[in-house]
């Protein structure tokens, strides 16, 4: 999806790519160049490297790249922002984020359960619109074991593997930075482990995959490092309030500003919430507010750096540079004045 942000833009808009993913996940990257190909892109417009830091410095500080778009962590997006814009490029970067989904106890139940476990657990939790933190203002409480039974319920396995829910996480060390903050938010910070997912069982010759099944932890407390990380893994961290006051405060206090949710039934508290939150993109009963093409994402405060955002209008202004050309033709017998700038007072 994220190369899918940026080089279709960039090449309508006349641009030549060059596109560096992960080093991580390349396969992705690899088929779609594959696929440009294949419907015709000419060869040289939409060009694929791989590495690491050194590949990145390359890309920061060649004169012939005039534009970098960027998507991944905090730690990464404010090195590459800096070091992009300090060598004269337009930078945009999409960083970490803390997604939150404030329940209110008016809610559709059963939608409102299926659609927060999902957007918790899908995807093992390794998207940047995951929501990671739910809400739950006054007897909205009353859901919490109901995520956890619905959690409970989702298959573990491989992805390729028929009716698996959760896949495995990219890495060893996101298996045992995901545990790690899991085994201290409980021990350390008080929080309740209402659904583990750690330690679990995956046949198939997979037995020592990086996995973790669907997690829930309840009584976080926003000092809780599970709270203040952005874990990457499918952990839902819990949270109680008990108006939508709280809950507007509590999320505007959190430094990401990536996307959040609320699910009502009520007009004017989803009114309310959407005018009042401090974050870019807002979802009303809908759990990952990812916009549609034509618009723009729009994360914000902590969660962006740059002033251009991907895709929409936005990406086809980030990927033009706007020329003004400023015209006088002089012809027989018209004065069309000087091409000067006139001064005040005089004639």
């Amino acid at each position: 999806m994220i190369p899918l942000w940026s080089f279709p833009l960039a090449c309508a808009a006349g641009n030549t790519f060059v596109l560096k993913p992960s080093e991580r996940t390349p396969g992705a990257a690899m088929m779609l160049a594959n696929l440009a190909r294949q419907a015709g892109l000419p060869d040289g417009v939409l060009n694929v490297v791989h590495g690491t830091k050194d590949t990145v410095d390359f890309i920061c500080d060649d004169p012939r790249v005039k534009a970098i778009s960027f998507v991944g962590s905090d730690a990464a997006g404010t090195y590459i922002h800096g070091r992009g814009t300090k060598n004269g490029k337009r930078v945009q970067a999409n960083l970490g984020a803390k997604n939150h989904a404030a329940i209110m106890p008016d809610a559709d139940r059963a939608a409102t359960v299926r659609a927060v476990a999902g957007a918790a657990f899908g995807a093992a939790g390794q998207r940047c619109m995951a929501i990671s933190a739910a809400v739950f203002v006054g007897s909205s409480r009353d859901f919490i074991p109901d995520i956890v039974e619905e959690g409970r319920k989702l298959k573990v396995g491989r992805g390729f593997d028929e009716g698996v829910d959760v896949g495995p996480l990219i890495s060893p060390q996101a298996k045992e930075r995901v545990e790690k903050i899991v085994a201290e938010a409980v021990e350390n910070d008080g929080s309740t482990l209402l659904l583990d997912g750690r330690g679990i069982s995956v046949g198939g010759g997979c037995e020592s995959g990086n996995f973790v099944g669907p997690t829930v932890l309840g009584n976080v407390s926003p000092s809780s490092v599970a709270y203040r990380e952005e874990i990457f893994g499918p952990v839902l961290v819990c949270l109680e309030v008990e108006t939508l006051d709280d809950a507007i405060a509590l999320i505007n206090a959190n430094p990401h500003g990536n996307g959040c949710a609320i699910f009502t039934r009520n007009g004017a508290c989803a009114r309310k919430f959407a005018h009042e939150i401090d974050v870019g993109q807002v979802g009303v009963n809908v759990p990952i507010p990812v916009p549609l093409p034509f618009f723009s994402f729009t994360g914000s405060r902590g969660s962006f750096r740059g002033d251009v955002h991907f895709y929409g209008k936005q990406g086809v202004q980030f990927y033009t540079q706007i020329k003004t050309v400023t015209s006088n033709w002089q012809y027989d017998g018209a004065n069309l004045g000087g091409a000067t700038m006139p001064v005040l007072g005089k004639k």
